[in-house]
Formats: structure tokens, sequence, C-alpha cells
């Protein structure tokens, strides 16, 4: 598979982020959009990853910039868990062990393929101090090893003005629950 944006989509793609940058400046205050756009041209594999979060209706906008590392950390920012991207147990583990009615994949290995990282559970903290998400859907996070060794994987999603954290069977899935990613750049 290419991974790697046409000029068509390239320039589709930089509009759409720019506009989202300019509606969202609450996300990332400080922050001067030709110097994103400028580290974007100069990762095009970054840019197909960022991409692939548009299409899955993640709406990825720019959320921080690591002085560190000198990246730009892209979130998803749809109101709610992206459409394309639920209906997903956690993990291949988790698919692998389902006898029937399997999901069509996991979202470990989904976030993988598209060049994403799920959000940690402070990640997604971070995300909703910018706004409230996941109000009537909820979204897989990182999981730490030691619950998904016993089966379990966890997920959040903001009601009654808080961010909840929940634990699920790895293996379960729900056409209300996705994930959210991060891409650095």
């Amino acid at each position: 598979m290419k991974k790697k944006l046409t000029a068509t989509e390239l320039e589709a793609l930089l509009k759409i982020i720019k506009s989202r940058f300019e509606q969202n400046r609450n996300r990332h205050e400080g922050l001067e959009w030709n110097k994103v756009q400028a580290k974007l041209e100069a990762n095009p594999e970054k840019l197909w990853s960022l991409n692939e979060m548009e299409k899955t209706g993640g709406e990825p906008d720019v959320v921080n910039y690591d002085k560190n590392t000198g990246a730009y950390i892209f979130y998803d920012c749809s109101a709610e868990s992206p459409k394309e991207r639920r209906s997903l147990c956690y993990d291949r583990q988790a698919l692998d062990s389902r006898k029937e009615n399997k999901p069509k994949n996991n979202v470990e290995d989904v976030a993988a393929a598209m060049g994403i990282t799920l959000l940690s559970e402070t990640e997604y903290r971070e995300l909703q101090k910018l706004g409230k998400f996941d109000t009537k859907t909820s979204s897989w996070i990182q999981t730490p090893d030691e619950i998904r060794k016993l089966g379990g994987a966890i997920f959040a999603d903001f009601r009654y003005n808080n961010v909840f954290i929940y634990h699920n069977g790895a293996e379960s899935y729900y056409a209300a629950r996705g994930f959210r990613g991060a891409l650095k750049v």
C-alpha cells in the first residue's frame, strides 16, 4: 500500500487542516500555521497518517508542541469517537480469542496500520481540557500491561462534566466505541 499522498490529496488535506487550525485556536495557542505546514510538508509519511485520521472521521488538529523534540502533536478532535474506527475490539489477542461474532478488526492493528498511537489516559484527559469529546460515545485508550494480562482493556468518555475511565473485556466491541489517536510530526 502506498503511504504517500498525491498532489491533489495533499492540497485538499492541508486546506482542511489549516481551516480546522484557524477555527480552533484555543487548542494550540501561540503556534503558527506556517511552521506547522512546513513541518508537515517535510514529513510525507506523517501527512499520509494524518490523512488516514481525517478519512476515518478523526478530525485531527494540533494540540501541542514538544519543545524538546520539535514535534507538533495532533489528536483526533472529532466531537465523538471517529465513526470509521468503531466496533473494534482492543487487540489481536482479543480478536483471535473470539469464536463467533468477531468484529472486523482491532484498535491496536488499525492504529499501527495508520501510523498513529492510541491516546493514553493522560493524553485523553488533556484532550478533554480543550472541549467536550465523547459525550455520546466512548474511546478505547492505551491499556496498562497488568490490566491487559488479566483480559481487560480500558476506555474513556465524558459524562456529567467528568472524564470517566472504565474497563471491559478486551474482546468486547460496541457500535458507539472507537478509538482516538495521536500523531507526532
